[in-house]
Order: C-alpha cells, then sequence, then structure tokens
C-alpha cells in the first residue's frame, strides 16, 4: 500500500459550492489539514461540507463560519484528523464572491 502527501489548493471560491477534494477509487484519505483563506477586504462567511459516499449523507463541518478580511480559518490541523472513504469529498462556498482560498493537506493510502 502507498502512501503519498498532497495537496489540493483551490482559489477564488465564492458563492458557488465547489468541491474541492474528492478521494480517489480505492483510497482512504486522512486529512490532516484544511485552511482557509479571506482573499478580500470584506469579512466572509464560509460553509464547508463533507460527503460521505458509503452512507449517501452531506454534512456540514462548519456552517456560516466568520473568517475576518486578510485572515483564515483552520479548520483541520493539529491533533485533528478527518477520514475520507473512496468518492467521499469536500466542498467550500462562501457568501461573496471570488472571496476564498483554501488548501487542503492529506495523507492518501491506497
Amino acid at each position: 500500500m502507498p502512501n503519498t502527501f498532497k495537496n489540493s489548493i483551490s482559489g477564488s471560491i465564492g458563492n458557488t459550492e465547489t468541491t474541492v477534494y474528492t478521494a480517489p477509487a480505492l483510497t482512504t484519505t486522512t486529512v490532516i489539514g484544511v485552511a482557509i483563506s479571506n482573499r478580500i477586504q470584506s469579512d466572509i462567511s464560509v460553509d464547508v461540507k463533507m460527503y460521505d459516499s458509503s452512507a449517501s449523507k452531506n454534512i456540514f463541518l462548519c456552517s456560516g463560519s466568520l473568517v475576518p478580511r486578510t485572515s483564515n480559518l483552520v479548520l483541520v490541523g493539529g491533533e485533528q484528523k478527518l477520514v475520507l472513504e473512496e468518492n467521499d469529498y469536500l466542498t467550500l462556498s462562501s457568501n461573496i464572491a471570488s472571496s476564498a482560498d483554501i488548501v487542503i493537506s492529506v495523507l492518501e493510502i491506497s
């Protein structure tokens, strides 16, 4: 089983819910970091959701979370981890167009 560290980076995300990471087929992924950055001069609020494909459920990891102007929100890091199975995915949306960047650091085990 190879273990591969990867980053998934998405920029200028806004009002449309955008898939920012999908666990590949035949892979279990440990999310070791999620950082969301506010790229504009106004406060924004963000939603991050996780879709569990085996349970066919979509849940919020955070809903309407404030990211002050020129600041960031660390959603996963340190001792916090998140496990995604194959075809599970994370989405991000913001209340303002083109306002959020995200970096997701993962360990993929296949």
